[in-house]
């Protein structure tokens, strides 16, 4: 028991000196490392140091450096300034004594011009003198005194310059007139030759073209209903005959033909034919066409480079296109006459755009189917006048058939181009216009008579057809103009053959369900 005693106390003893013995190195070999730590951050620091005293060193010799590149700069642009000033101090006062000298020279000079001046005045008197006491020994010998002998003279010689001059006038007039014709053939000559001609004869049908006899009979409808609504809604007679393929519309008025031949082609198109489809469509065509006009006016101003239209004007203009002088298309003749009317102008230095606008709107007076009783230029004139056009190219209208005096040089160019592009061969035919006049009178006798509303001349104008107002007349009245209309038509026109007078009264009731 004591033994085990002794051995635990030994055990513990040496547990408690191993401990101690353990923690005194432990505690030494800390402190070393920490020594060891401290010692190597001093050597890092000290390192770090030298690094960055080296480089703000560095820093600084850089910024010296510049700065005195700087400072040299400055010095040498502020060297190069002084000596640029000290050039112009130098070069102005060399300036300086040489305007001292030549004031000085000047002065000499005048000094000897005033001497010279006294001495030629001296002498100006002694000739003077001289040249009296000469005059009057040559007025005692003649026995005329000076004033006599400069009016007889002044006398003979305004005969002779008389004779001369009227002589030269005369061979100058003479010459004029010869180069003049000469000239004028040359600039007419180029003028036709320099603008492109294209040849525009209008018929008065126009041919629509389908693909099988189906649609041609759904065209014409049951018992042909369909092709009576397109006739009596614009006024073009349709002609289905044995022809393969194709259907003739045929009317005067080029404005009617052309609204029948879209509305056809919009109804083939779209399937559905019917008196109801039919009056849609043809509504809608018309409004497409004064659409179209109004497009055609305004390209046609663009290609001549006309600014500043008034609007109507430029609608006048696309209308040209379906209308026609003596055959040939308006517009076309009066594009040509623009053309023509500007290639002149410059010829003779005249302003080639005011030209080109008289010549473009020389015939507007064509356009309206008002005001029949003036003719087309005084009316034309008008028109342009209405628009705030210039005085020159309303004088040009108006004057371009003599129809009144010309006041400037526009008027007669656009008189001769008028009459160049008129009278070439194949460009216009008499009885095609008296053809179409005869039937535009044939419809305006008709719409004379209160209650029409629309007149319609077919079938080449052998067929009259009159629709009235049903609110406007009845069954009884409308058989009284039918009677009216044909005895007038007989005692005012003359035609061949015989006119077929059509009076339709329709009555429509519309309803709608809600």
């Amino acid at each position: 028991m004591l033994t085990e005693i002794i051995i635990l106390i030994t055990v513990i003893v040496s547990f408690t000196a191993g401990f101690l013995v353990f923690h005194l190195i432990s505690k030494r070999n800390s402190n070393a490392k920490v020594k060891r730590i401290i010692d190597e951050a001093k050597s890092e620091a000290e390192v770090i140091k030298k690094e960055k005293i080296l480089q703000a060193k560095e820093k600084f010799l850089q910024l010296k450096a510049d700065h005195d590149k700087y400072v040299t700069e400055k010095n040498n642009a502020v060297q190069i300034a002084e000596n640029r000033i000290k050039q112009k101090e130098q070069s102005t006062n060399q300036k300086n004594e040489e305007i001292a000298k030549k004031i000085k020279e000047i002065e000499s000079l005048k000094v000897n011009l005033n001497a010279q001046s006294e001495i030629t005045q001296k002498k100006q008197l002694e000739l003077d003198k001289f040249h009296k006491i000469q005059i009057e020994k040559l007025e005692h010998i003649a026995g005329y005194s000076s004033e006599q002998a400069k009016k007889e003279l002044i006398e003979s010689l305004k005969n002779e310059a008389k004779i001369e001059s009227v002589s030269y006038v005369k061979e100058i007039v003479e010459e004029a007139k010869m180069n003049a014709s000469k000239e004028a053939k040359k600039i007419v000559i180029e003028t036709i030759q320099r603008t492109a001609v294209e040849q525009a004869i209008e018929n008065s049908v126009t041919v629509f073209p389908i693909e099988s006899d189906e649609i041609k009979g759904r065209i014409i409808g049951r018992e042909g209903r369909n092709i009576r609504a397109i006739e009596s809604l614009t006024g073009v007679e349709i002609i289905v005959d044995d022809t393969p393929d194709a259907i003739i519309l045929s009317s005067f008025d080029p404005v009617r033909r052309e609204i029948a031949y879209l509305s056809l082609h919009r109804l083939v198109v779209d399937g559905r034919i019917h008196p109801a489809k039919i009056e849609e469509v043809i509504a809608k065509t018309k409004k497409q066409i004064e659409q179209e006009v109004i497009e055609i006016g305004k390209k046609t101003a663009i290609d001549f480079g006309i600014h500043n239209l008034n609007p109507e004007l430029i609608r006048m203009i696309g209308r040209m296109k379906y209308r026609s002088s003596y055959g040939q298309n308006l517009l076309q003749h009066s594009r040509e006459v623009a053309n023509l009317c500007a290639t002149m102008a410059a010829e003779l230095g005249l302003n080639p755009k005011v030209a080109k606008r008289a010549g473009l709107l020389h015939d507007i007076g064509k356009v309206p189917d008002n005001e029949p009783e003036l003719p087309h230029a005084i009316l034309g004139m008008k028109l342009a006048e209405k628009f705030k056009e210039k005085p020159e190219i309303c004088n040009a209208i108006g004057a371009h058939h003599d129809e009144m005096e010309m006041d400037n040089l526009i008027s007669p160019i656009v008189q001769v181009c008028d009459a160049i592009s008129g009278a070439r061969p194949g460009a216009r035919r008499e009885v095609v216009e008296s053809y179409i006049k005869r039937l535009n009178d044939l419809e305006q006798i008709a719409l004379s008579y209160e209650g029409v509303t629309k007149t319609y001349a077919i079938q080449a104008g052998r067929e009259l057809r009159v629709i009235v107002g049903s609110d406007k007349l009845n069954d009884n009245e409308v058989q009284q103009l039918s009677l009216d209309l044909s005895q007038k038509i007989q005692s005012e026109m003359s035609y061949p053959g015989q006119i077929k007078i059509t009076v339709i009264r329709e009555t429509r009731a519309v309803s709608y369900a809600k």
